[in-house]
């Protein structure tokens, strides 16, 4: 059967009010169904604590990473010291085998170019989504007391920021994929994830290059025709995109400053996106749906965090809200139909809407909350 779609006015026909911050609050969402979502939350973190680092589990550590970041946010909500052991076993995987990769700062992938090779490819974009990991794990340490171990992560994704910053930024601000043989040039999800990588790093470090190179991935993506996207394009890989461009929007969001042409065209691409999301949710259930098991599809379990993140400043929010909500209900069968012991692609990325519904604003939060 079809949900109901939500409507929304045509793409571009409000100017959305963006200088709202969304604050980290201290306690759960206001909701009278909050202790339910966050029930779903913690089992989900739970099967995640028995997969990260088993020897066993072949998978990118990109995926990985987006269920490190929802582990952190339990641990803010549960102080539950398995979340955090998890999470810095995890992190210092990622920290040794970076000491040992070339170039210096690179992550490894867990594919492609291995600690110690010199050839093969690597990438920028999927290294960044490793350091956000790193670096969500490094402010929870802080908070901890363990000052040494988030200095070592902060200094690891530092080291990243800086190679792909000297190497990788092109001449109109976006980001290029590293060392990628099939294009060279500023790509969507590079610029989308490092640009958040960025402004998260400026938020935790105060330093400016780092807000001044999230501006230029943000004016980059400004003038992405998203429906045009390539090198993997929209129509191949919409839920994909999407998840990974607004992630550098859902980065800088209260940032933006109201009625400047910088923020007025964020907003024409957030009206474009959440178009394509009111459709794509409503086909639930017809032959045009995705598949949300599959590599490009498993992306929409990502993409309620984003309106929970955009929706909260958005004066169409109490219908982006419950747009959400559905959606995430939704992914979350789809979750228990891989199996509840299963840490499918789907819910590592259903792991970070988890985590932004039960606790606004703590996905990108800082040391300094």
């Amino acid at each position: 059967m079809c949900n109901r779609p939500f409507i929304l006015p045509a793409p571009g026909a409000l100017v959305l009010g963006l200088a709202i911050a969304i604050p980290w609050h201290p306690g759960l969402a206001e909701d009278i169904d909050t202790a339910k979502w966050q029930t779903s939350f913690l089992q989900l973190c739970d099967v995640a604590c028995e997969h990260l680092n088993s020897p066993t589990r072949k998978v990118p550590f990109y995926h990985d990473s987006y269920a490190v970041r929802g582990l952190m946010v339990a641990y803010d909500i549960t102080q539950k010291r398995e979340y955090l052991e998890v999470s810095t076993a995890w992190a210092d995987r990622m920290v040794e085998y970076q000491e040992k990769m070339t170039p210096a700062g690179a992550y490894y992938m867990n594919y492609n170019r291995k600690p110690g090779q010199t050839t093969s490819q690597w990438y920028v974009a999927d290294s960044a989504s490793i350091a956000l990991g790193v670096l969500a794990t490094a402010v929870r340490c802080r908070d901890a007391g363990d000052q040494d171990r988030y200095v070592r992560y902060l200094r690891s994704v530092e080291s990243y920021a800086q190679l792909t910053i000297a190497n990788y930024v092109g001449p109109k601000g976006g980001i290029t994929d590293g060392l990628w043989a099939k294009f060279d040039g500023e790509w969507w999800c590079s610029s989308g994830i490092f640009g958040s990588l960025s402004y998260v790093l400026y938020a935790e470090t105060g330093q400016e290059r780092y807000r001044q190179v999230a501006w230029g991935a943000i004016d980059w993506l400004n003038q992405l025709d998203i429906a045009k996207a390539e090198h993997i394009s929209f129509a191949e890989a919409a839920p994909t995109v999407l998840m990974y461009v607004l992630e550098a929007y859902s980065t800088v969001w209260p940032s933006l400053e109201p009625g400047s042409t910088r923020q007025k065209a964020a907003a024409a691409q957030w009206d474009f996106a959440l178009a394509w999301m009111a459709q794509n949710q409503s086909s639930r259930g017809s032959a045009s749906q995705w598949d949300y098991q599959s590599q490009w599809g498993s992306k929409l379990g990502g993409l309620p965090f984003h309106m929970y993140v955009l929706g909260q400043s958005d004066p169409r929010r109490p219908e982006i809200l419950a747009a959400a909500d559905k959606e995430l209900q939704f992914v979350g069968s789809a979750v228990q139909q891989t199996g509840t012991g299963q840490l499918s692609q789907l819910a590592v990325f259903a792991l970070m809407s988890y985590a932004e519904k039960v606790r606004p604003g703590a996905v990108y939060r800082t040391s300094r909350r």
